[in-house]
């Protein structure tokens, strides 16, 4: 298990080599927040597409958030899980 160096992101891993800070967000009373434009044009979010939220934690704390588009979610469970359930069910 890697140890967390003070400071360091629980999402800084290897396994996001991809990954950088896009934009900054606030989010106001109501728990809203805007996503900027041009990240939205770039990653062709358009108003009514459903986004999942996934929360990494780090002792109890949710301490990074990810988007990630529900079509995409869908694919990556499918992968996951359909060659397990075609392994459970009977031949036929």
């Amino acid at each position: 298990m890697k140890r967390q160096v003070k400071g360091e992101s629980c999402c800084a891993t290897p396994a996001f080599g991809g990954c950088k800070v896009e934009s900054l967000v606030t989010v106001d009373d109501r728990g809203q927040m805007v996503l900027p434009k041009e990240l939205r044009d770039r990653a062709g979010i358009k108003g009514g597409d459903k986004l999942a939220v996934i929360g990494w934690e780090k002792e109890g704390k949710v301490c990074c958030l990810s988007l990630i588009r529900v079509e995409e979610l869908s694919t990556m469970v499918k992968g996951v899980l359909g060659p397990l359930m075609g392994d459970l069910l009977p031949n036929g």
